[in-house]
């Protein structure tokens, strides 16, 4: 069987459709998740984001700031304050990922910058790159990592960001696979969409124990 990297054969959302019959869901209500129920922050919290999206322009106005830079300065800490480096999650970085295509059952391999688990189940993908890098590109890429949740009864969620901009997806596997995704926000804003993007990782990460709370 043969086995290709995810980034030189999965470049648009065509081909995610085509290659893992994966369909932008029509439902509005299908990813509620980005909007709905955001839970407040307190104004530590917001201080916090400020010196966050300030340091990132301070390195970002000297030019291209590096994956690994924009993951130390920013990710990380959303990461942090998210709650996802403490129990009951438990964070992976540089996770390899093979991914069966259902058109043509051809192999791809991928690494997925960060992976949140809870109790060996997936719960969230995130990708980070460069700030050169449109995060556009990295919505196809992403969703075929997601194609690799091995719990195909429950939603995965992921975020893409290259410290400039930031989106979030919602995967459904199952027989008839589909996803969504939200608004796009920018540290480009006269508002710090800091606060939005650390009110949604929250409320994803809350719906997650709530969800495993209610099931077991």
């Amino acid at each position: 069987m043969a086995q290709t990297a995810v980034t030189q054969v999965v470049k648009t959302l065509n081909d995610v459709h085509q290659r893992f019959g994966l369909r932008r869901s029509p439902d509005e209500q299908f990813f509620t998740e980005w909007h709905t129920n955001l839970p407040s922050l307190d104004a530590s919290e917001q201080a916090t984001l400020d010196q966050i999206r300030q340091r990132f322009r301070y390195h970002r106005e000297a030019g291209q700031v590096a994956e690994g830079a924009v993951n130390a300065i920013v990710v990380s800490r959303l990461l942090e304050m998210t709650g996802f480096y403490d129990p009951p999650f438990r964070l992976r970085s540089e996770v390899s990922v093979e991914i069966e295509t259902t058109s043509d059952h051809e192999t791809l391999r991928g690494r997925i910058d960060f992976l949140v688990i809870q109790e060996q189940f997936w719960r969230s993908v995130i990708e980070s790159k460069d700030t050169e890098f449109d995060i556009e590109v990295g919505i196809p890429q992403t969703l075929a990592y997601m194609m690799a949740n091995s719990t195909p009864n429950q939603p995965l969620f992921g975020m893409v960001t290259n410290g400039n901009s930031f989106i979030f997806l919602k995967v459904k596997p199952g027989e008839s696979p589909e996803y969504d995704f939200s608004e796009v926000y920018t540290l480009l804003a006269r508002s710090n969409h800091l606060y939005e993007v650390l009110q949604i990782l929250k409320g994803i990460a809350q719906g997650m124990v709530q969800h495993k709370a209610f099931s077991g």
